[in-house]
Parts: structure tokens; sequence; C-alpha cells
């Protein structure tokens, strides 16, 4: 009777083998799950900067250099980051028709997957801003006002204070900002493309980026009242008044001399 008491197994024995057992068997989920993805989303990052390689090698190699390196005709790559390939090659800016002093936005001739691949290669060349997902640029909930303020303070100078842009020195110019996608301008800000300064995350924070994309998008956008006229930059029909002061008031003048000129003659008459 000891003998059969001391073999009879506890009642919880089962469940606690059964615990036991699923556990293990997620610890080795835990173990190798993770591992199988990270390995799948690496292989996946080298097929992208392998075909990007490809791509770079026939559209950009001739003026970057063949590793990014730069050129006479064309500055280095490394360390750029994704994001700035992404503006450029996204706004059809490059590959560049001829050099010059800047730059034009033109019709895109990649797409936005050759794009990605193009980016992940000149990524692979050295850390740089890294392309920002959609929920960075999304301006939905953003502060409109402040976005204003902070436009007005770092970016008017160059571009109007509704992004209308302007005329710069020694042929350059500060592109209209209409139209331009939030991921753009995030763009722009981070990486200073051409001829303007960058706006990492350390001097101007993500909220403050996307205040900026609302308030460009609300002075921009479809809704915005507008006063009527030849907008000049967004002052109303500024250009009518100009007009109406110059040659209107020229061609007083111009009767008035006549006037005065036809008096004289008939008074020596």
């Amino acid at each position: 009777m000891k003998k059969l008491s001391a073999r009879r197994r506890h009642p919880l024995a089962a469940v606690v083998v059964l615990l036991f057992a699923l556990a293990a068997t997620g610890g080795l989920y835990a173990a190798f799950a993770p591992a199988g993805k990270a390995q799948a989303d690496e292989t996946a990052q080298s097929l992208a900067i392998e075909e990007g390689k490809k791509l770079y090698a026939v559209g950009c190699a001739s003026c970057h250099g063949t590793g990014g390196q730069g050129t006479t005709d064309g500055p280095s790559l490394v360390g750029v980051g994704s994001a700035a390939v992404d503006f450029q090659v996204g706004t059809g800016r490059m590959p560049a028709q001829q050099p010059g002093a800047q730059v034009p936005k033109k019709k895109v001739i990649y797409t936005q997957a050759q794009i990605d691949q193009l980016a992940a290669y000149v990524a692979s060349l050295g850390a740089g801003p890294i392309t920002p997902t959609e929920s960075q640029t999304n301006p939905e909930g953003a502060d409109i006002g402040k976005g204003g303020e902070l436009f007005r303070t770092n970016c008017a100078q160059c571009h109007n204070f509704t992004g209308e842009g302007g005329a710069l020195t020694h042929g350059k110019f500060a592109p209209s900002l209409e139209g331009v996608s939030p991921k753009h301008i995030y763009e722009a800000m981070q990486t200073g493309p051409q001829n303007m300064p960058s706006f990492p995350d350390s001097t101007m924070p993500e909220k403050e980026k996307k205040d900026i994309i609302a308030y460009v998008k609300a002075v921009n956008g479809e809704e915005t009242p507008s006063p009527g006229g030849f907008g000049l930059g967004g002052l109303g029909p500024v250009s009518e008044g100009l007009f109406a002061w110059i040659f209107g008031l020229g061609a007083l003048i111009a009767v008035a001399v006549w006037v005065a000129a036809h008096t004289a003659k008939a008074k020596k008459s």
C-alpha cells in the first residue's frame, strides 16, 4: 500500500506540466519568431539596396561618383540620408537636366518603389536623415497659429509669408510651396536642399514641423478666402492698385502737360 501511495501523483501535477509546456512553447516562439521576422526584414532591405545600387549606377553615378563620393559635377551623397533622396528624386529635381544656379522642380521619372530603393542604397553609404513616416507629416491636430509664427520667423524671408516663393541672389530662388506634399515640406526642413538651411529635430522638433506644414496647407488651401485680383504674394489686389497709381497718375500728368502746352500756344497766337 505504501508503494502505491508513493507512486500516486498529486492532483495538480498535470496542471503544472501543462503550464511548463505552454511556457516552453511561448519561449520558443519568442526566441525564434522575432528572429525570423528580423531576418526577413534584413533580407528585404538588402534586396532594396541591391536594386537601388543598379538604379544609381544608371541615373546618378555619372555626376555623384560610382560610390557616391561626389565629382566636380555633383556633391558627395555620403551621409545625406534617405530623406534627401526621397525629396530630390520625388520632386523631379534629380536627376538634373543640366547644371545651373539652382535645379528646378520637374516631372518625376521614377516610381515611388524605385525612389525607395535609391534611398535605401544612398542611406547605406552613411547615416543621415531618414524618410519621415505618414504620422510624422500628417498636420491633423497641429497648431496653425503657432505654425504661422514659426513660418514667418524662419521661412518668410525667402518663401514670402504665404509660401508664394521669391527671387534670391545669383539666379537662385525660393520655390512656391503651393501644392507641395507635406512629406516633401518635412524632408526639405530636415535636409535643407540647395540654398535652404536645414532644421533638424534638435533645432526644430517634429511638432513644430507639423505646425508649419499645417500653416502652409491652410494659407494655400482651396477653402482659404482670397481678396481677388492678382495676389502679389498674398497681399491681395495690390498689383491693380500699383498699376492705377503709376499709369493713372502718369496719364494725368501727361494730360496736364498737354493742356498747359496748348494753353500757352493759344495765348501766343
